[in-house]
């Protein structure tokens, strides 16, 4: 056999394995590992999702909340896994964040990481509880120049965009309030809710169901424009602060060296999930935006995120405990 009709054989055989192992998977249940515990924004993207890959491919897609070390504990455990399609990750940008947070980390975000698809997409947002007297941006800034460092705001942990949208207030109005950081958004709101903190920034999934209750009060969405959720609350730019702007997006990694057709399998049934009425209706009743992205425009985005952040966190002085 001549060495193209060999190459050729090869090239065939590759062809036919990858349709066998695409066809194939995934024959077992698929672990979907998050970084926070339930309750936050992460935690129900991955539940909406979940229940519609396990449709659409057959297999359950088991939710594991691992939170802890600003989600390094879950990026690890899927950063270590086998790269064979049966332990996934969905996180935010919290993963880019901890490139230039972190010192030492056991894992690289865009080494070790195989992006799949970006689900859905949601603005952050400046809350407060109902029950403190400031109705707007302008009366919770004039407290915290009347009294530097007397106002704390909550967040789901150092390193999160909620604890960055919260720095990047700061710097951008002068003020001097205090981090108290939490492992995850539930939680984070709660301490909030229940006084022991005076603001936070969190994404709509996770406010939502304390707004329509009554309990927290929106004061400015920190996006370009304002959210159809949220239609009376102001950006931060037409609230008085300017570049203040820090969504929130859920996409689902796999270890990096996961093989290019069980990636495709996942980010198609990712894209038909955000297509689906139901999960749309799901999605945007909480504030969250479909997305539905191949794996090459996440990748690029990780790109983006990880040089982003690396600017913030230098320039805000962030650093993890």
């Amino acid at each position: 056999m001549s060495a193209i009709r060999i190459l050729i054989a090869a090239a065939s055989l590759l062809v036919a394995v990858s349709s066998a192992l695409a066809q194939a998977y995934p024959a077992r249940a698929v672990r979907l590992v998050i970084g926070f515990p339930p309750g936050g924004g992460v935690d129900i993207n991955a539940r909406l999702l979940a229940p519609k890959l396990a449709e659409y491919l057959g297999q359950p897609f088991i939710v594991d909340n691992r939170p802890g070390a600003g989600t390094n504990i879950a990026n690890e455990i899927v950063a270590k896994a086998a790269p064979d399609g049966y332990t996934l990750l969905m996180n935010t940008g919290a993963l880019a964040i901890n490139m230039s947070l972190y010192r030492n980390l056991p894992f690289d975000a865009l080494r070790d990481f195989t992006p799949i698809s970006v689900f859905s997409e949601s603005p952050n947002v400046l809350v407060v509880s109902a029950k403190v007297p400031y109705a707007s941006v302008k009366e919770l800034l004039a407290a915290a120049r009347a009294a530097p460092g007397k106002l704390n705001y909550s967040s789901a942990g150092v390193g999160t965009t909620q604890h960055l949208a919260a720095e990047l207030l700061k710097m951008r109005t002068g003020t001097s309030m205090v981090h108290i950081p939490y492992k995850g958004t539930a939680p984070s709101l709660t301490a909030l809710l229940a006084g022991e903190a005076d603001l936070s920034f969190a994404n709509i999934p996770a406010i939502h169901g304390h707004m329509k209750g009554g309990r927290l009060r929106a004061l400015a969405v920190a996006a370009p424009k304002r959210d159809p959720q949220l239609p009376d609350v102001p950006t931060t730019k037409e609230a008085g602060v300017d570049r203040v702007e820090v969504s929130v997006w859920y996409g689902l990694f796999a270890p990096a060296g996961t093989p290019k057709e069980i990636v495709q399998v996942l980010a198609n049934a990712v894209v038909r999930a955000t297509r689906d009425p139901e999960s749309r209706r799901k999605l945007i009743e909480q504030g969250a935006d479909p997305v539905g992205s191949t794996p090459e425009a996440f990748a690029s985005l990780m790109r983006e995120e990880v040089a982003r952040w690396a600017e913030v966190v230098k320039v805000s002085g962030a650093q993890a405990d």
